[in-house]
């Protein structure tokens, strides 16, 4: 795939993730990397992350999101790729 083509990502964050600051941090890391979409919480403590933009600025979230920086604590990253919809002109926290 090229980088430069645009892509959705959808990654489900399991762990400690809930009460910890991690969708403001999450929103910020995504708006460094040109994002766009949200994050909320799951009822059942994951926080779903939905992130469009290049496919390098999302695999660059998605790394940071598996990586050893974020809030909380990460037990596991679930992710899904698919066409952007293109339906957020920003990243909020849900």
């Amino acid at each position: 795939m090229v980088s430069d083509e645009s892509v959705r990502l959808t990654a489900w964050v399991h762990g400690r993730v809930q009460g910890v600051g991690f969708r403001w941090w999450t929103r910020a890391r995504a708006l460094e990397f040109g994002l766009t979409g949200s994050a909320g919480n799951l009822p059942d403590g994951r926080v779903e992350v939905i992130a469009e933009g290049s496919r390098a600025g999302c695999e660059r979230l998605l790394a940071a999101l598996r990586g050893h920086d974020t809030p909380g604590r990460v037990t596991k990253v679930v992710e899904r790729w698919a066409e952007p919809r293109a339906d957020s002109d920003s990243f909020v926290e849900r």
